[in-house]
């Protein structure tokens, strides 16, 4: 108390130096100094409440004056109210007083969402403070002076303190920010939350995302699939397809760990928590020269913040999985984030994990594949997955950051099998364990260095007993990759800045197999260092009407020692107020890739395995890539339409999932792929639509194979979506349909078979295609505000509205009692319903 009364005195000290000696140049003072003066001048006193002065700063009167006029010019200016009381006693009080303090919302002008983290202060004091999640924000009773909105994604914003002296607290709208080297071309980009960037990136915020059909909540790998050139012809987040590419040819990275499982109940769930996420980059061409290891797309999640944020946590569950998050702010200068997510699979049999069952279990060593159908899974599967992660966010000094990161996602299946007098007993696991460190010095406004080192371990186990002869099959599949990196950002010019960094990565591969009748075991283990160049340049007109990013990066192969150069271009030019351009290039490569040796590997359920490249029988697979685009804006319409070309090299037969004639050969070969996607989007006021069209021309390559091209096995020629979305206060609705044109398959010449030729004799390689796909989905959301801190999130959605039976893939086998040639589809999730409730506080 005494420390605060001595600085108090000296501040007022300070003030009545700083105002004696420029009272000439007539500056603004604290109105509690300039009260303190007047009753040292004119030996009365004032009495008010210290709340309701403190915010004022005015330029004091002149000395000369009487003490009457002063007090009716520090009336004019602030509007306070002086009631003498007694013999030299005034009385100050501000008739401006309401029940309520001053407040307010900033929104988004447009998403309509609040902006979180926005400076809002009173000009000319040191009165400030910072909105919530909601974008709310509360000011002392009362202020003459203008207030004042900063935010580092918004322009700056300024309002009279009048427009909040209302019943209610008002709401104001704020415009991004557009001047940056990374420019959002598009606020809301298929849904509130997800936005196009100039340089051709998607960004999804799962903190502000809206709703999109078929999904109670932001799932990364769910989201993406909306994308026009991006589709998953199994419905799997574990086999996206992105410009019809494999899944495997995808890189994905948590916070710079990258990571080989994304999927939850073998590919129905996203592996990673969706209450986590800040932002998702996801990128179809034209990466930056920092990415390599993918020859398709790159997701990049990242959680990392720029400040330290407020403790909020959330708890919710759905009829899968419940899950939490909580953000504790252990220090002024530090953070720990906790997540985790647990499915309720082993202990409750919900409509939703029933229907996902009898998807992902399909012509599976689970069921009989002469029915298709599950044999007692209910008493004799046990099934259940989790993922939990923790992030250490620490402020060193005023210019260094430290960042802790460990993820940990498992999912675990157990089945018995039962006759009369046997029990068998298999199970499959399948794990991913990452570990990050991350330091960022920014030296200055125009120059950071980062420094990273990660860890990513990913193992498949299965063990297999067989009721019919009591073999026992084990198979392990084992992937680890270690690396650092070091970053180095230079802000050459006003337009232009620098990227230059160093790479290492050491990847190692082990797969296992062991029968015990007959005896057989191996162990293949494959290890592979490089190193890696980058440099990368960024350069933006001063209108901010042009943008470049021009990079280039060399990778070494100690190994093979093979050095392979990959440059790496963006250009985006405005060409007015609603048009842009868009030229997108790029070569990447990549040594890891997932094959399938046989289609009953690890109990058929995730048939795939990690495998290493030896540049020899298995090519390091390369890419060449490039689009040009345009885009239109204009209000409450958004037209994105881009052609690309893309070309593959040293795609492996095994690689690619052929279930005809090449499904035990081995060979290498390459696809291209010409296509063209299109995007219109509409607003109307709380309600928007969008329509999306790709069209694709996917064709193999394999020249000891077959003589001349032939369609990719993930050739889907035409796909077309569409949604309809209602967005009104926290009443979220979606409706949207999904329709695309078969996958192809190979068909068998005749459909019986001999003794002397058992093996069935096929078609030219995929010559037909199935039937074409169709699907409904739905969604609903609504947010409740228990309290000011406290609030309830609910959604509800339904997957196949119709229940469509949509055959996904087909392959053909011999029943080897008649000899004739059966077909097997593989059928989409029936109508399947989802329910989630969460709690914010």
């Amino acid at each position: 108390m005494l420390n605060n009364r001595l600085c108090y005195s000296f501040f007022l000290l300070f003030f009545s130096l700083v105002s004696a000696l420029a009272q000439g140049e007539k500056t603004s003072v604290p109105l509690k100094v300039l009260l303190f003066q007047i009753e040292q001048q004119h030996d009365v006193k004032f009495n008010y409440i210290e709340d309701e002065i403190i915010v004022f700063a005015i330029v004091p009167p002149n000395k000369s004056m009487p003490l009457e006029q002063k007090i009716a010019y520090i009336s004019k200016e602030t509007r306070l109210q002086f009631t003498l009381i007694a013999h030299k006693y005034y009385t100050i009080y501000n008739d401006k007083k309401l029940d309520k303090p001053l407040c307010g919302f900033l929104l988004d002008a447009e998403s309509g969402l609040g902006i979180e983290n926005a400076v809002v202060r009173i000009d000319k004091s040191t009165v400030s403070t910072f909105t919530n999640e909601s974008g709310y924000f509360e000011l002392p009773k009362v202020s003459p002076n203008k207030i004042i909105i900063q935010h580092q994604g918004y322009q700056i914003f300024s309002l009279n303190p009048e427009e909040l002296y209302v019943t209610n607290c008002p709401k104001f709208k704020l415009n991004p920010l557009t001047q940056s080297l990374q420019e959002v071309v598009t606020q809301r980009y298929l849904a509130t939350g997800i936005s196009r960037k100039t340089d051709g990136t998607i960004l999804v915020k799962p903190k502000k995302f809206g709703i999109l059909p078929g999904l109670i909540e932001p799932d990364v790998l769910q989201t993406m699939q909306q994308i026009p050139g991006i589709i998953s012809v199994d419905e799997t987040i574990s086999n996206i397809n992105v410009r019809g590419g494999t899944h495997d040819q995808n890189l994905f990275l948590w916070n710079g760990i990258r990571m080989f499982q994304t999927g939850h109940f073998f590919g129905l769930i996203s592996a990673f928590n969706p209450s986590l996420a800040q932002t998702i980059s996801i990128t179809k061409n034209g990466s930056s020269a920092f990415y390599g290891e993918s020859v398709s797309s790159l997701v990049d999640i990242s959680s990392f913040t720029n400040s330290v944020e407020k403790t909020n946590t959330s708890i919710g569950s759905n009829l899968i999985s419940a899950d939490f998050y909580t953000k504790l702010k252990v220090s002024e200068k530090a953070n720990l984030t906790l997540s985790g997510r647990r499915s309720l699979t082993d202990s409750f049999n919900s409509p939703t994990y029933q229907s996902y069952s009898d998807r992902i279990f399909q012509n599976t060593v689970i069921t009989d594949l002469s029915t298709n159908e599950i044999v007692n899974y209910r008493s004799n599967v046990d099934f259940y997955f989790y993922d939990v992660t923790a992030q250490y966010q620490q402020k060193i000094g005023a210019k260094s950051e430290l960042n802790m990161d460990i993820i940990a996602i498992e999912n675990t299946l157990e089945f018995k099998q039962f006759s009369t007098d046997l029990s068998k007993k298999s199970k499959l696991e399948q794990e991913n364990y990452g570990a990050n460190i991350r330091w960022k010095t920014t030296w200055n406004s125009e120059s950071f260095t980062e420094i990273q080192t990660y860890f990513s371990n990913y193992d498949l186990n299965s063990y297999n007993e067989t009721l019919e002869n009591s073999q026992i099959l084990e198979q392990k599949n084992t992937a680890l990759d270690i690396g650092f990196r070091v970053k180095q950002s230079n802000q050459l010019t006003k337009n232009l800045t620098l990227h230059t960094g160093y790479q290492f990565n050491e990847t190692g591969v082990t797969n296992f197999d062991e029968i015990n009748t007959p005896f057989f075991s191996r162990t293949i283990t494959n290890v592979l260092m490089t190193h890696v160049a980058v440099g990368e340049g960024i350069w933006e007109s001063d209108n901010k009407k042009n943008y470049l990013r021009a990079g280039l990066r060399v990778n070494y192969f100690d190994k093979f020692s093979v050095i392979l150069v990959e440059p790496r271009l963006q250009f985006n030019r405005a060409l007015n107020d609603y048009w842009r351009i868009e030229i997108l290039g790029e070569q990447k490569s990549q040594t890891l890739s997932q094959v399938i040796d046989l289609q009953q590997d690890f109990l058929g359920i995730e048939k795939r395995r990690w495998t290493l490249s030896d540049n020899a029988e298995i090519p390091i697979q390369k890419s060449n890539q490039v689009s040009a685009g345009m885009t239109f804006k204009n209000k409450d319409w958004l037209i994105t339409c881009d052609n690309f070309y893309k070309k593959v090299t040293g795609i492996t037969t095994s690689s690619q999932g052929f279930l005809n004639q090449f499904e035990f050969v081995k060979n290498a070969g390459n696809y291209t792929v010409l296509g063209t996607e299109f995007l219109v989007q509409k607003s109307f006021r709380r309600f928007y639509t969008w329509l999306s069209y790709s069209y694709n021309h996917n064709e193999y390559d394999f020249k000891d194979l077959y003589n001349g091209p032939f369609p990719n096995n993930y050739h889907i020629t035409h796909a077309v979506s569409w949604a309809g979305i209602y967005e009104w206060q926290k009443l979220k609705l979606a409706l949207g349909a999904k329709w695309h044109t078969g996958r192809p398959i190979t068909t068998p010449k005749e459909y019986t078979v001999t003794e002397a030729n058992p093996n069935i004799v096929y078609n030219n390689p995929n010559n037909y295609r199935l039937k074409d796909y169709f699907q409904v989905n739905f969604s609903a959301s609504k947010e409740w505000s228990l309290s000011q801190k406290v609030t309830l999130q609910t959604a509800a959605s339904v997957l196949n509205v119709f229940d469509t039976q949509n055959s996904l893939n087909r392959f053909y086998r011999v029943n080897s009692n008649t000899n004739v040639v059966e077909s097997v589809d593989t059928y989409s999730l029936q109508v399947t319903p989802n329910f989630s409730v969460k709690v914010s506080f």
